[in-house]
């Protein structure tokens, strides 16, 4: 029997979770990434328990995560001052379990698939630009990919196609052109600077976020020697500052002195920013034809959850294990199973994260940040813990069984 082909759409972190996972299934992988070098853009992020569950799925031990990540757990909310708004006490072994995270320098995260990609021997073209998608039939032709490198333009047929090609996809754009992603209100500063800059702070490198009018401000450690904070602001969609840094100090100016410490900490280069977009519903189904959709081509959600990367991750460990009967024929219901596990979770964790940044950084100023904190100190840390283990406690289906 022939072996399968899989042309994947995008080397980003669902990209490669989806190739390694269907490589190891068995599949012939081949994936197409748009940036001429390939390496992984960003800064930091937090990947939450499922996200590292779905690693070892995908023959990633913890072990390893450990070694390219740093362990800590989130420690709760405060207001601008730094006092106390939701404090999570962790000594709890199952709150423990609910809010323990991995610090990641992303590109330390990518490089962790990367390598998994080469050893599984999937093979990866870069500077390949997607043209157009034919989406084929489970029973019937395979799908098209067309694609352009430098001036050269190449169709690849394919058993199956993976769309992971990130928020503005052209994957998603050929099956669902009506799905477009929506501005969030919001833009984001991030940086990565050396842990040193903690000290003074009052911070420990645990994961602690600071809510404020119209505003987020989070800093976590994401390795021995660096620390990763953001800033999350209400801003005009496409605004642009003439001093990305000036701007961003002026911004969190009179918030708790570790936070202005911190930004006064980061030089320039260390900087980046971007536009929050996300989308509202998605598309009505995660695939069409032979072409599925993973990662934030799919669910693109607001990033209040930090579920974006572990949401990814386990797209590519659900479509290895129900894709790999596929193989002998039984495309159409492995792709429908994948579809039927994957878009109710995601929506809810969408919901979720948008929930969160109404109540959260998306909350004005006055009154409304006063009945906020009030009614947050009187919760119950523990009362949560069901909301944070539905997300985390998450594993891997069984596969499908061949029909």
């Amino acid at each position: 029997m022939r072996d399968r082909t899989v042309t994947v759409v995008g080397g980003g972190l669902s990209g490669l979770a989806s190739a390694v996972g269907l490589a190891r299934a068995g599949w012939r992988v081949r994936v197409l990434e748009r940036r001429p070098e390939g390496g992984e853009v960003g800064s930091g992020l937090a990947l939450p328990r499922n996200g590292v569950t779905a690693l070892g799925a995908l023959g990633i031990g913890e072990e390893r995560v450990d070694e390219a990540g740093h362990r800590t757990v989130g420690t709760g909310f405060v207001d601008t001052l730094g006092r106390r708004v939701l404090t999570i006490p962790a000594d709890d072994p199952r709150v423990r379990r609910a809010v323990t995270v991995w610090g990641f320098h992303r590109q330390r995260l990518h490089a962790l698939l990367s390598r998994a990609a080469r050893d599984t021997g999937v093979e990866r073209v870069d500077g390949a630009r997607v043209t157009h998608v034919e989406r084929g039939r489970p029973e019937g032709p395979p799908a098209v990919v067309h694609w352009r490198r430098d001036t050269v333009d190449h169709r690849d047929e394919s058993d199956l196609v993976v769309g992971a090609d990130g928020m503005w996809s052209a994957v998603r754009t050929a099956l669902h052109p009506e799905v477009r992603p929506r501005y969030s209100g919001s833009t984001s500063w991030r940086a990565l600077i050396p842990v040193g800059a903690l000290e003074g702070t009052g911070m420990d490198g645990r994961l602690v976020e600071y809510w404020g009018p119209g505003a987020e401000f989070g800093v976590m450690r994401v390795s021995a020697d660096l620390v990763y904070w953001y800033g999350y602001e209400r801003q005009p969609e496409g605004s642009v500052f003439d001093d990305e840094l000036a701007t961003a100090r002026a911004h969190f100016a009179g918030w708790a002195p570790g936070v202005v410490s911190l930004i006064e900490s980061t030089a320039p280069d260390q900087l980046m920013r971007h536009d929050v977009h996300h989308l509202v519903r998605g598309p009505r189904r995660y695939h069409r034809g032979r072409v599925v959709l993973v990662g934030d081509a799919a669910h693109g959600a607001l990033p209040t959850m930090g579920q974006g990367a572990a949401t990814a991750l386990e797209d590519g460990a659900v479509l290895a294990r129900l894709a790999e009967p596929a193989r002998e024929g039984d495309l159409g219901r492995a792709l429908a199973e994948f579809d039927a596990l994957r878009r109710p979770r995601c929506r809810a964790i969408a919901r979720q994260a948008r929930l969160v940044a109404r109540v959260g950084a998306d909350l004005g100023g006055g009154w409304r940040q006063r009945v906020r904190n009030a009614a947050f100190r009187l919760i119950p840390a523990n009362a949560l813990v069901p909301v944070g283990m539905s997300a985390v406690s998450w594993s891997p289906p069984e596969p499908l069984t061949p029909a």
